[in-house]
């Protein structure tokens, strides 16, 4: 097989608001950080152990403005991206590193301005948007019967 494959799948909590930037020719990138937890049950204590991971979330454009209005801190959200390494100079000289999520397709699991709109607030709660044109999957083909065939359904 020579082909490659980057792809993130995360079912997570918002850790943070999301921070937008907006650029001049009018396109805007939002960040915010999601945290996803393993627990499991420690088997010489026996007592419950859970571990939190942070990933550092990235979402362009009118994406990143959906994020941006109906998202806050607490939320539960899936995202679908790919992950991208960047490196810059701190203000201290150093170099850094960071590894992000570049988010592809998202879906709101719970909002908390969904409650709102439930007792009576006008927002409207999107449940899917697609940050790139995506052709849909094919169906696989039908199963042929064959007349030999004795099943019973």
């Amino acid at each position: 097989m020579s082909g490659t494959l980057n792809k993130v799948m995360l079912i997570g909590h918002l850790g943070d608001e999301v921070k937008m930037h907006y650029f001049e020719g009018g396109g805007s990138i939002g960040r915010f950080p999601i945290a996803t937890n393993e627990t499991y049950t420690n088997k010489s204590t026996g007592e419950r152990v859970t571990n939190t991971d942070w990933h550092n979330v990235v979402v362009r454009n009118k994406a990143a403005e959906i994020c941006e209005k109906y998202l806050s801190k607490g939320d539960k959200v899936y995202v679908e991206g790919r992950l991208k390494n960047r490196q810059w100079q701190g203000e201290d000289g150093n170099t850094r590193y960071s590894t992000e999520v570049h988010v592809q397709e998202f879906t709101f699991l719970t909002t908390k301005k969904e409650g709102m709109q439930n007792n009576g607030g006008a927002a409207p709660s999107p449940q899917k948007a697609d940050t790139e044109n995506r052709t849909p999957p094919k169906s696989p083909a039908p199963l042929s019967q064959d007349a030999d065939d004795d099943l019973p359904f």
